[in-house]
C-alpha cells in the first residue's frame, strides 16, 4: 500500500494534545526505571528528540517522571529515540571529564525493516508495505522470539511496530541489558543467516548436519512459504522471477539434463531449504544489536513519515486542528497522518494489522469525541462543573481511544516484568535466611 507524501502541517496542532492527554508516561517511566533497580538508574538514560523542521537533540536525560512529562510537553518531539545507560547524567556530558563518559547498559534490541526484503519482494519496494509482504515481519517475530527464549534464555521480550515498515525488539532481561558488546555481537551473529551485500545472489549457504536453530527456523519459513512465495509473491510467475529462483541453485544441479540420474555434492541437497531461508528468513540490521550506546526509535513516538491519507468526516476536529486555515464548515477533509510505535501481541500476531494501528490524528479525534457518561444539559452546566469534567478527562484519557489496547499491551509486560523481580527478590531473601 503505497504511501503518500507526508505534510507536516498538522503534527504542531496534535502533538501537543497527544503528550498532555494521551501518551502513557506512568507505564513508559515504569519501564525504564526497572523498579529502581539502581540508583540514578532511569536519569543516566539518554533520550533524543526529533523536533521540527529535523532538528536533532541528544543526550537529553530526566531526574523524574515528572520531569520527562514537562519536557516533553514544552518540546514536542516529532520523534523519541532511546539510548543507553550512562555512568553520568547525559544532559552533563559535556561537563565531565574526558573518556570518563561510558555506556554502562541498555536493552539488546533488534532492527527489521521492510526495505532489507527489496530483493525478495515483489509486491512493494522502499517505504512501502502492504498486507502481503508484512508476513514476513510475522515470520520473523516468530523465528527472533522462539530462539530468544528458549536458545538463550531470555523472558522479557517486548516486541514493538515501528509505525512505518519493520519492527523492534527489546530485551530487557537484566542480563540482556548487562551485555558487552562483544557478547551483542555474538547473539546477532547466531541469529543471523542471510549474508553479503546486494551483489551476492546466493545469501544463504547451509553446511551439514543443518544446526538445530536453523532446523527451528525452517519450521516456521515452511508453515509460511506457500502461501507467502509461491501464492502472494508469485515468485514463479514471470521469467524474471524463475531466472532470480534458479539463480539460487547449485551450478552442479542447473548443468545436469532433465531426468538425468545424478548425486548433488555435499552441502547442495540443502538447496530448497536455501531458497526458503533467502526468501523468507529475517534480515536483522546487525550494527543496531551490537552497540550499546546505539538508538532506537521509542515505544509510543510517533512516526512523521507514515503520511498515509485518510478520510474523515468531522467538523469538530477540522475546527480544532484547520480553524487557522478557514473554511470552518467543511465536513469532509483530507490529510496526512502519522501512526504510532506500538507493542504487538503475541498472542494475536498472525491476525496483527499494522494498518489498523491507530494514527495520531485518529486518537485525538476520538479524545475529542463527547461521551454519554458525560453529556451534560447546558442549561445546568456550571463553572464548577466543567473543571470537573475536564479533570476527569485527563485520568486516563487513552483508555477512550483506539491507544488502549496497545497500552493494555504494554501494561501486561510490565506486569510480568515485576512479578519476576518480585519473585527474585524473594528468593535472595530465602538464600540469605539459609545462611
Amino acid at each position: 500500500m503505497p504511501t503518500s507524501d507526508y505534510d507536516p502541517a498538522c503534527l504542531p496542532d496534535l502533538l501537543p494534545l497527544y503528550y498532555r492527554r494521551l501518551f502513557p508516561f506512568s507505564q513508559y517511566y515504569r519501564w525504564l526505571s526497572y523498579g529502581g533497580v539502581s540508583k540514578n538508574y532511569f536519569q543516566n538514560r539518554e533520550f533524543s528528540f526529533t523536533l521540527k523542521d529535523d532538528i536533532y537533540v541528544r543526550y537529553q536525560s530526566f531526574t523524574t517522571q515528572n520531569e520527562l512529562e514537562k519536557e516533553m510537553q514544552k518540546m514536542v518531539p516529532y520523534k523519541i529515540d532511546i539510548g543507553a545507560v550512562y555512568s553520568h547524567r547525559p544532559s552533563q556530558h559535556n561537563a565531565v571529564k574526558s573518556g570518563t563518559f561510558q555506556a554502562l547498559e541498555k536493552e539488546l534490541v533488534f532492527d527489521i525493516d521492510m526495505t532489507d526484503y527489496d530483493d525478495v519482494r515483489r509486491c512493494c519496494s522502499a517505504a512501502d508495505i502492504c498486507s502481503k509482504c508484512w508476513t514476513l515481519m510475522t515470520i520473523a517475530i516468530r523465528i527472533l522470539d522462539r530462539a530468544l527464549r528458549e536458545d538463550f534464555g531470555f523472558h522479557h521480550l517486548l516486541w514493538v511496530y515501528s509505525g512505518r515498515r519493520g519492527v523492534h525488539c527489546w530485551v530487557c532481561d537484566d542480563a540482556a541489558r548487562k551485555l558487552s558488546v562483544a557478547a551483542r555481537s555474538a547473539v546477532a551473529e547466531y541469529l543471523s543467516l542471510i549474508k553479503g551485500g546486494e551483489e551476492t545472489v546466493r545469501k544463504v549457504v547451509l553446511s551439514d548436519p543443518i544446526h538445530p536453530f536453523i532446523n527451528h527456523s525452517l519450521s516456521v519459513v515452511e508453515r509460511y512459504f506457500c502461501q507467502y512465495a509461491i501464492v502472494e509473491q508469485d515468485i514463479l510467475g514471470s521469467k524474471e522471477s524463475v531466472d532470480k529462483v534458479l539463480a539460487l541453485l547449485p551450478e552442479d544441479i542447473l548443468s545436469f539434463p532433465v531426468n538425468a540420474n545424478y548425486s548433488i555434492k555435499k552441502g547442495g541437497q540443502y538447496f530448497d531449504k536455501e531458497i526458503m531461508l533467502q526468501y523468507c528468513y529475517p534480515r536483522l540490521d546487525v550494527n543496531v544489536s551490537k552497540g550499546v550506546n546505539h538508538l532506537l526509535k521509542s515505544p509510543f513516538s510517533i512516526h512523521p513519515k507514515t503520511g498515509e491519507k485518510e478520510y474523515y468526516q468531522s467538523n469538530l476536529l477540522y475546527t480544532l486542528l484547520f480553524k487557522r486555515l478557514g473554511a470552518v464548515g467543511c465536513l469532509f477533509f483530507f490529510f496526512s497522518s502519522s501512526r504510532i510505535s506500538v507493542p504487538i501481541d503475541l498472542k494475536e500476531l498472525n491476525t496483527f494489522d499494522p494498518f489498523e494501528v491507530p494514527t495520531i490524528s485518529l486518537i485525538c479525534e476520538e479524545l475529542e469525541r463527547p461521551r454519554a457518561d458525560e453529556a451534560e444539559d447546558d442549561d445546568v452546566k456550571d463553572k464548577e462543573n466543567e473543571q470537573e469534567a475536564g479533570e476527569r478527562r485527563r485520568i486516563r484519557d487513552y483508555k477512550r481511544t483506539s491507544l488502549a489496547k496497545y497500552v493494555k499491551v504494554f501494561d501486561r509486560f510490565l506486569e510480568a516484568m515485576a512479578r519476576s523481580r518480585k519473585g527474585e527478590m524473594l528468593q535472595k531473601s530465602d538464600l540469605q535466611k539459609d545462611f
